[in-house]
């Protein structure tokens, strides 16, 4: 990893909550490094602080104890304004619950979280179009509402509203795990795509066949790296590649 640069770091990372007057501590001193132009996928047990990490890593959640950098700068010293205006700029999100907003359409969707930063409408038009299309969704689609989707195109608009502003990372959270399975095929293709284009991703995922996407799996556990796996270039039918990270997992205590 010495010749990468990391565009997200961490000092001593601690996230708690107060569970019946008793500390409970989710994300515990944790050190790392997210690097540029990665795929890197996180895993862990069920409570080991993965989506909690993510959030805390995006600026979306405050962190309890420590700091953390992002493109050189130290999000965890940022009020709740800087904060807003610094995930427009930086950052892309998908979930595994879509939050496409019903009442407008998917292109309305796209191009409102572009107009949030300044951006002309027509501009923001025309480059929807063009991640639609990257993503598959027919321009006769765009002016459908979410509720006329299936979940996996729903899921691909909502990655289009994700790339809209050029994000230096495109933070995913279970992104898959409503969908069937050719809506999961559908949305890894473009998370492997925009990464092969240059794209950072960080994906967390429970599912085995999602993280063979990654170059670089981070093992979580009781809030700690337990272990990482690298895994070079996604290659397609690649059974070696499975059975490595199978054993890694095995190894983990999956």
């Amino acid at each position: 990893m010495e010749n990468k640069e990391a565009i997200i770091k961490t000092n001593k990372l601690s996230k708690s909550f107060s569970v019946g007057g008793k500390q409970q501590h989710i994300i515990k001193n944790l050190d790392m490094e997210i690097y540029k132009g990665d795929f890197t996928v996180v895993m862990g047990a069920s409570g080991a602080g993965k989506s909690t990490l993510l959030y805390a890593l995006s600026g979306m959640d405050k962190v309890s104890v420590g700091s953390a950098f992002f493109a050189g700068e130290e999000i965890t010293k940022m009020n709740e304004d800087e904060l807003a205006v610094f995930r427009r700029k930086h950052c892309g999100f998908v979930f595994q619950q879509i939050h496409l907003v019903d009442s407008m359409s998917i292109m309305d969707n796209a191009i409102s979280t572009g107009m949030l930063t300044g951006k002309k409408q027509r501009e923001l038009k025309k480059k929807a179009l063009e991640l639609f299309e990257k993503v598959g969704i027919d321009e006769g689609l765009t002016e459908k509402f979410p509720s006329q989707l299936s979940g996996g195109e729903a899921q691909r608009a909502a990655m289009v509203r994700a790339l809209i502003n050029d994000p230096d990372v495109v933070f995913a959270d279970e992104p898959t795990g409503a969908l069937n399975s050719a809506g999961v095929k559908a949305v890894l293709d473009v998370l492997t795509d925009i990464n092969r284009a240059g794209q950072t991703v960080l994906m967390v995922t429970h599912d085995i066949k999602s993280a063979r996407r990654a170059n670089r799996i981070i093992y979580l556990q009781d809030g700690g790296i337990m272990g990482e796996l690298d895994l070079g270039e996604y290659e397609s039918g690649n059974k070696e590649r499975h059975e490595k990270l199978r054993r890694f997992l095995e190894n983990m205590g999956w």
